[in-house]
């Protein structure tokens, strides 16, 4: 094991877990109506609880166990086998399950986004649950656990190049989400503007500091790889903020706070692929386009296919993980057949899950609140607390 990077790691995992909480969390939160941001901060703070627990029991078994090209087997499952001298590559293998843990809690937490206000609290914890294990694992093992879109997979010997979660954490987060959209539809409260917007500067801010964790610690070494990562992270999340307010500024003549933060998010979702592929001037043009094409990506699934993706999650992060995965290849830093193949191939099989798990959720417990609920609210409705005057 080599002292350096174990330390490193071991920041990163907590920078990533800082990512959700409280980062997601805030961001999130302070979109929704006042009368629903407790319910915001119970969801993302239940599924970093519950994911934890599911990760330890079968979940990194699933995507990093030794078992076949589709999936990783129990034989990992409550971490048998591994002790604190277990090695994976230059890591103590608990400290490698401990980072890819904090990647299990925010890719289903980052689902969370397109349902809030208006879906029933039971059904977020057993979908987050399922989905967690039957969807975001096997892509993981597919990808990053040498299953059959890894190098020398279907592919060939160099396949999928996906660094930080292009396909594996944004591209499923995001689809799953426009099909939880579709399946609950529309909000019946008119939608209000952003109740707190210091809350999403703030927690964008702390989603920014965290994607260093996320991006330079997917090299699981403290070396120049992961000082790379990190600037191009940055310079990306730095450039589709400003082209993100300057197409804001030309198509409506104001540039807002909360549109500039949200082009931070699209240029880290979009580099997050492709972070240590490509250098600082790839990642410059990787965040100028995505701060214009995924604030297209917003007005075109919110104004012309009409979908209540109540937080932009596939606009956002769908697209500019779809996006940024494009553009490893663009770049030749990967295999055009790989990428596009890859995309597809995980694609189709989040949208089946997604909606196959989500009927199977729905026959157990309400999907969606009733309409008086939506209207009071989630936070006195669903957990019996408020933070803020309930007329607000």
């Amino acid at each position: 094991m080599v002292g350096a990077d174990t330390a490193w790691i071991i920041v990163a995992t907590a920078l990533v877990l800082f990512m959700s909480l409280p980062g997601l969390a805030l961001f999130y939160g302070g979109l929704v109506r006042a009368r629903n941001v407790l319910s915001v901060f119970m969801h993302v703070y239940s599924i970093a609880a519950v994911m934890s627990v599911l990760w330890f029991v079968v979940g990194y078994s699933i995507a990093f166990g030794d078992g076949n090209a589709i999936w990783g087997g129990l034989g990992k499952a409550f971490l048998m086998g591994i002790t604190a001298d277990t090695v994976s590559g230059t890591l103590p293998e608990v400290l490698f399950f401990a980072f890819q843990m904090t990647f299990a809690i925010i890719t289903p937490a980052l689902i969370v986004g397109a349902y809030v206000e208006r879906i029933n609290f039971a059904f977020v914890m057993l979908f987050s649950s399922l989905w967690m294990l039957l969807c975001y694992a096997p892509v993981v093992h597919w990808i990053w656990g040498g299953g059959f879109l890894a190098d020398g997979g279907i592919f060939g010997e160099v396949g999928t190049r996906d660094f930080a979660g292009g396909i594996v954490v944004h591209e499923t987060a995001g689809l799953a989400a426009l099909v939880l959209a579709v399946m609950l539809g529309r909000r019946k409260v008119d939608n209000k503007p952003p109740h707190n917007p210091g809350y999403v500067m703030i927690g964008a801010s702390m989603l920014w500091v965290g994607w260093f964790g996320f991006n330079g610690g997917s090299q699981l070494a403290a070396d120049g790889g992961a000082a790379m990562a990190i600037t191009v992270t940055h310079l990306s999340a730095a450039t589709a903020s400003i082209t993100w307010a300057i197409w804001e500024r030309v198509k409506y003549g104001k540039a807002s706070m909360v549109g500039m933060v949200t082009g931070t998010i699209a240029g880290l979702a979009s580099i997050t692929p492709a972070s240590g592929f490509v250098g600082p001037v790839e990642a410059l043009v990787i965040g100028a386009v995505a701060g214009v094409l995924c604030q297209e990506a917003v007005g075109f699934i919110r104004n012309k296919v009409r979908i209540d993706d109540t937080l932009d999650v596939f606009a956002v992060h769908g697209v500019g993980g779809i996006f940024g995965t494009i553009m490893i290849a663009a770049f030749g830093a990967g295999a055009w057949a790989a990428q596009l193949g890859a995309l597809v191939i995980v694609g189709v099989f989040t949208v089946v899950v997604t909606y196959l798990i989500a009927l199977l959720v729905k026959a157990i417990v309400p999907l969606r609140v009733d309409t008086e609920t939506e209207h009071t609210g989630l936070d006195l409705a669903q957990h019996g607390e408020t933070a803020y005057d309930h007329n607000s």
